[in-house]
């Protein structure tokens, strides 16, 4: 792993861009695509939140961890990535603000699909220049699969969102193997440490943002260990 910082590549920076908007269509598309599945689920009896927590984890794996495990093999810089993750972030805001949510993944209480976009891009923008680019996606990866799976498991086990235990061992599950293929070693402890935060959140700080600073700080600190 690299201890130096990289200077930014400008000259990527248009191409990067570019190549941001075949996968910004996939997130679009996703977003508008769990809007039948909820009414599918409210069809089969589930109840709007149920529905809407299913639809906020599917948006979490399809959308955004889909596009992050592709940002290492389509960026070459990470400007492109984070300046579309604070785009999507920011017109999710202004919705909010404008009081005309996405009824079926957006709730009135938090903003929580917010602090999902902007943990994503901060997270790539700080490790990128410091760990290159496969290490760099590992916050966002845990963000987007590690979370998911334990909104799914708990959601199937108690119909509401809630901690618990079950749902950070999912998590760990699917999480350290792809901190493994990422980072080695020291992604499997980013792994561990991130399935272990996950269960805590200080409104209006969630466990996006903690799984995503925890995370970081642990491969930060791992050249030095």
């Amino acid at each position: 792993m690299a201890a130096s910082i990289h200077p930014i590549d400008w000259d990527a920076v248009p191409r990067d861009l570019a190549a941001s908007i075949p996968l910004a269509g996939l997130v679009v598309l996703v977003l508008y695509a769990t809007r039948p599945l909820y009414h599918y689920m409210r069809a089969r009896g589930l109840s709007h939140r149920a529905a809407v927590y299913y639809n906020r984890k599917v948006i979490h794996a399809a959308a955004g961890g889909v596009v992050t495990l592709l940002v290492p093999y389509v960026y070459r810089e990470p400007l492109a990535p984070a300046a579309m993750a604070f785009l999507l972030g920011g017109i999710l805001a202004l919705q909010r603000r404008r009081g005309r949510l996405m009824y079926w993944f957006q709730v009135p209480e938090n903003s929580y699909e917010v602090n999902f976009t902007l943990a994503w891009g901060a997270s790539l923008l700080v490790l990128w220049p410091l760990l290159g680019p496969r290490l760099a996606v590992l916050p966002a990866i845990f963000i987007a699969f590690g979370d998911a799976v334990t909104g799914i498991v708990r959601n199937t086990l108690f119909s509401r969102r809630v901690k618990h235990w079950a749902g950070n061992l999912a998590m760990l599950a699917v999480t350290a193997p792809l901190g493994y293929a990422y980072g080695g070693l020291p992604g499997v402890l980013a792994a561990l440490t991130a399935s272990v935060v996950e269960r805590y959140e200080f409104p209006p700080i969630d466990d996006n943002i903690l799984i995503a600073l925890a995370s970081l700080l642990v491969l930060l600190a791992a050249p030095l260990i």
